[in-house]
């Protein structure tokens, strides 16, 4: 057999041609997911069988950017009709290393993003943290029922509650909220915070001590990401929008009461120096203003937010409640009090024990004008002294 020479130019040829053949492209690495994409699976984690019901949608707006860092707001909506309400987080998000960690309002990891974030503002970053109950060592829901607020209107009129405690969508715990139509219409912050707009006709106020409002159904809604407010802002008109869901029926504000990120009962604690009651079912129950009862349907004058030193005067039912020179019946009368009024509190101390409204105590308050009331005749939002021991 015969050979035949291989010209050099042919070898590398064939060369070439084994080495197209052997070649393959590198792999690709799948493209991180982006910033909406990551949003929506904390939402989905979050609340997994709202995100699954078939009227939801998830619509996520990054209302600030810088670097590697972005916050903003997270709703999960329901089409207009429903009964249920659109649900809705802040978010927090930092890159690193390309990949996107997203955190949601009532996620530990929240609150630490807050605390470092440097498209947070101070005061607002202040808010922010202490909506994590890890942090807040203040007022804790159940053992502190000061708010500081108003109610969601002017000082000074009244609005009817035209719905009593109820849940921010329907009957479900926590009744939390209350629906208020009336007055002039001009919903207002109930405490001075830093307002966000979760999505049309929906606005949440983060206040301090850990609390936080929501405002729905609004005409002419604010348009704020983390304004700071102060009490009695405006923040729109009461309304029927249901933009991002739920049903109105007559306008209203939907207002809901929050502390450490999720919905509490708004039952017990004092919004303008009334005290919501829950009734036998959502949207019944009632409001008392010292002694003064007012049922769902009825209207709420709106006596301005009670301070953290102040309680309201709840005679159980009686005109007025006695003044004693020292902590008992066993001083002196100084003069009486009407039901229903508010004095300022210097300090307690133990004396005789009385039962009223609140239970059975042997707490009495020294008031501001010298003048002492036992404890179980007056609304303070606290078991125990309230400004210290005398």
């Amino acid at each position: 057999m015969t050979t035949r020479p291989v010209s050099g130019a042919s070898l590398a040829l064939a060369l070439a041609l084994a080495a197209a053949l052997a070649w393959s492209p590198p792999a690709t690495a799948a493209e991180p997911p982006d910033l909406t994409e990551v949003v929506v699976a904390e939402m989905r984690e979050r609340a997994p069988v709202a995100a699954a019901a078939g009227d939801r949608t998830a619509r996520v707006a990054a209302d600030r950017r810088a670097g590697d860092w972005a916050f903003g707001t997270a709703v999960l909506t329901t089409r207009p009709g429903s009964e249920q309400l659109p649900e809705g987080w802040l978010f927090l998000a930092h890159r690193a290393g390309g990949a996107w960690t997203v955190a949601l309002e009532g996620e530990p990891a929240f609150a630490d993003l807050a605390g470092r974030a440097p498209l947070v503002g101070e005061e607002e970053r202040a808010l922010l943290v202490r909506q994590d109950g890890r942090r807040d060592v203040g007022a804790t829901a159940g053992n502190d029922l000061r708010t500081g607020m108003a109610l969601p209107f002017a000082v000074g009129q009244s609005w009817s509650m035209t719905s009593g405690p109820h849940g921010w969508s329907g009957s479900a715990a926590p009744w939390s909220s209350l629906d208020l139509a009336g007055g002039d219409q001009r919903v207002l912050a109930a405490r001075a915070g830093a307002a966000y707009t979760m999505c049309t006709g929906w606005l949440r106020v983060i206040h301090d001590r850990g609390y936080a409002t929501d405002y729905y159904h609004l005409w002419n809604s604010i348009s704020v990401n983390g304004a700071a407010v102060g009490q009695g802002a405006f923040l729109g008109n009461t309304g029927t929008d249901v933009t991002c869901g739920g049903s109105a029926s007559g306008r209203h504000v939907h207002f809901g009461l929050r502390q450490h990120n999720a919905y509490v009962g708004i039952a017990q604690h004092n919004i303008g120096k009334w005290v919501p009651q829950a009734g036998g079912a959502a949207y019944q129950g009632s409001a008392l203003h010292g002694s003064a009862r007012v049922n769902a349907g009825g209207a709420l004058y709106n006596y301005g937010a009670l301070g953290f030193t102040q309680g309201v005067v709840d005679a159980n039912g009686g005109g007025t409640v006695n003044k004693r020179t020292g902590p008992g019946t066993g001083y002196g009368l100084a003069g009486a009090v009407a039901d229903g009024t508010t004095v300022g509190i210097a300090c307690s101390a133990n004396g005789t024990s009385h039962t009223g409204r609140w239970g059975t105590s042997a707490l009495w308050n020294r008031l501001t004008d010298g003048t002492w009331v036992s404890d179980a005749y007056l609304w303070t939002g606290v078991n125990g002294a309230l400004n210290g021991n005398c």
